[in-house]
């Protein structure tokens, strides 16, 4: 037998053991080709969007590769320290440090040109459906099939550099051994569980001051400090906290002695001490994931909400003094040729500032209107008309994105500039979306007379003329790529942009809330497609780092129920005993990393005006929630089925 298939029996004898890292590394090259073949495809640069597609994909794909290495490397070595034995047992045999080397080269690079294989034959036959997928969710053409050689050279060289240089590295871990430590392998004894209290304590203050920055006003500063503090705390939970706190469990003598309770609680003290890199690592990836996808639904659900609350399909805006009419005959000559009936508004705003009489530094830009145009408009946006107001009185109409103070009920303000009106602000508006625009300031509601006195004292470019349309036909559903709405809207704010730079005269403005919705859900469906896959990459890593710790542990757990069962322990003890503390590995990452992603994603979202978090959150943690349980069902299975086989 050559020394070539000598390396390949032992990858082939250990096949359980590398299967999931052989299926992850495989899929990891899938992912990365599948990229790859849109990144590199001869269509992209002449298709809307297709650029800012690629370059997503090719940060996603740089992504993909860095976690690779790092998956690819941990694994190695896993795999490495659960052959300790085998390498000692070779080396009394004369096998020549060398050879071992040569040895764990080979196999490395067997299993690494298996996967590549693997993922890129995998890639080309889904390629054709990844291309679909992609432009279908991201909104460009339909791309045809070509072969992509550009993508399949690229991500052999990558991934065999990858599987190479990880090889080289592991070898450090095996030259530093001696024979002796070689053949103890992993039955040297364990040692109890050493708990630190002043690293505990250390932990706990790390945590808390990673929640208390991510509430404090958000900054580069305060979210690096959570990051830093949150990463850290998470690492001393696992190594100190859990230990500590399973150590406390343990005092109650009449919960610990309760049925297999004794086993289950005593191992899980070894085990999560023994896996508290791994536990962490796992932790920090799915955090990241959770809280990513947390941030994209959130996002997606609030422009689905800015939309259907848009009450006016096109908003054209012109300063004072400037020619209305090119704006106005174009988007006639739209709606009319599209046969559209449409309700069209004229407003004219006055800009002006107020100050808090209790706060002489709160200032606060706010645009003035009539209570008697704002009824006549109360109609078409759907909301309640508002009583005759006196001189003295005031409404506010806040737009949720653009407060800057807290105002309330019966507050008094005044009206800055030249007007210097004292007003009691008689009740406040808060709208899901402000109805002229969601980027227009909040509007002051007040009565004919102060309105017109303000007009008097206004200055030319303090006033602003609106022309808001109300479209029937348009106000069903979401809009949709190719449909009526989404075409005229995107063709008049286009038209829009390009008279202003051909003029250089930026007075006048149409908007459309279709336009503004479909950017927004292109950015992020384009976002969520390529998350997705970073996603699964890193769930099926998460389950394997889990799947390569038990079965490391797997001949020591035999050896110990096969002890037990000789005094008594049942198989359906055993089955219960395994089943805890491998759901408790699975599972105690799944609930720390949704607890750190509300912690989290709910201050970066209330920046953004995004009050809807814990529906995303929840969803997002559901969904990892399933995979994790897939994982955990079929690896444990395969766990109970080969301690069965040691039970008398």
């Amino acid at each position: 037998m050559s020394f070539p298939q000598f390396a390949f029996n032992n990858v082939r004898r250990n096949a359980r053991a590398y299967m999931a890292f052989f299926l992850s590394s495989a899929f990891m090259v899938m992912i990365f080709f599948s990229y790859s073949v849109f990144i590199y495809h001869p269509d992209v640069s002449s298709i809307e969007l297709g650029k800012n597609s690629a370059t997503g994909m090719k940060i996603a794909s740089y992504i993909v590769f860095i976690f690779a290495f790092f998956f690819v490397l941990y694994s190695i070595s896993a795999f490495l320290k659960l052959r300790n034995l085998e390498f000692g047992i070779l080396m009394i045999l004369g096998a020549r440090p060398g050879q071992i080397n040569r040895l764990i080269l080979l196999e490395n690079m067997i299993i690494g040109l298996l996967s590549i294989l693997s993922g890129m034959a995998a890639g080309m036959l889904l390629s054709k459906l990844f291309l679909l997928l992609s432009t279908n969710i991201i909104g460009v053409t339909d791309m045809p099939f070509y072969w992509p050689v550009k993508a399949l050279v690229i991500t052999s060289v990558s991934f065999l550099a990858l599987f190479l240089i990880n090889s080289i590295f592991t070898l450090l871990f095996i030259r530093k051994n001696q024979v002796l430590e070689l053949l103890k392998g992993s039955v040297k004894p364990k040692k109890e569980p050493k708990v630190s209290w002043l690293l505990s304590l250390l932990g706990l203050a790390l945590l808390t001051t990673g929640a208390i920055s991510i509430g404090q006003e958000l900054s580069p500063n305060t979210l690096l400090i959570a990051a830093v503090t949150g990463i850290a705390g998470t690492y001393f939970f696992y190594s100190q906290l859990s230990v500590l706190g399973i150590r406390l469990l343990k005092l109650s003598r009449k919960r610990l002695w309760r049925g297999t309770n004794l086993l289950w609680i005593n191992e899980m003290s070894y085990k999560v001490k023994d896996n508290a890199r791994m536990l962490f690592l796992v932790t920090v990836v799915t955090s990241l994931a959770c809280m990513a996808a947390s941030l994209l639904l959130s996002i997606s659900s609030s422009n689905n909400t800015t939309y259907l609350n848009s009450p006016f399909a096109i908003d054209y805006s012109v300063d004072n003094g400037h020619d209305p009419e090119p704006g106005l005959t174009t988007i006639h000559d739209a709606l009319e040729n599209a046969g559209l009936q449409y309700t069209e508004n004229k407003v004219e705003f006055i800009r002006v500032s107020i100050r808090g009489l209790n706060d002489v530094d709160q200032f606060d830009n706010v645009q003035l209107l009539t209570v008697s145009v704002f009824n006549q408009l109360a109609g078409q946006m759907d909301v309640t008309g508002i009583p005759p107001l006196s001189d003295g009185e005031a409404v506010l109409l806040l737009n949720p994105q653009n407060a800057i103070f807290e105002y309330n009920a019966g507050e008094k303000v005044l009206l800055a500039d030249q007007v210097n009106v004292e007003l009691v602000l008689n009740h406040l508006i808060n709208p899901p979306v402000m109805p002229f625009g969601q980027y227009n300031p909040s509007v002051m509601i007040v009565s004919d007379s102060v309105y017109a006195e303000a007009a008097g004292k206004a200055r030319a470019n303090d006033r602003e003329i609106n022309y808001f349309y109300k479209i029937p036909a348009w106000d069903a559903l979401l809009p949709k790529t190719g449909e009526p709405e989404t075409v005229i809207s995107s063709e008049l704010v286009q038209w829009s942009r390009d008279r202003n730079h051909a003029t250089d005269n930026w007075h006048t403005l149409i908007s459309a809330r279709a336009d503004s919705y479909m950017n927004t859900k292109q950015g992020t469906s384009m976002v969520s497609f390529i998350g997705i896959f970073i996603a699964l990459i890193f769930s099926l890593s998460s389950a394997s780092f889990l799947y390569f710790k038990l079965h490391t542990e797997l001949n020591a757990d035999m050896r110990m129920y096969h002890a037990l069962s000789k005094i008594g322990l049942s198989t359906r003890e055993m089955s219960a005993s395994a089943t805890r503390q491998i759901a408790l590995l699975f599972y105690i990452p799944i609930l720390i990393a949704a607890v750190q992603t509300l912690v989290v994603v709910r201050p970066v979202l209330k920046v953004m005006d995004i009050t809807n978090v814990t529906v995303p959150v929840l969803i997002t943690s559901a969904a990892f929630l399933v995979l994790q349980t897939v994982y955990f069902i079929i690896v444990r299975s395969r766990y109970i089925h080969s301690l069965k086989k040691m039970m008398v």
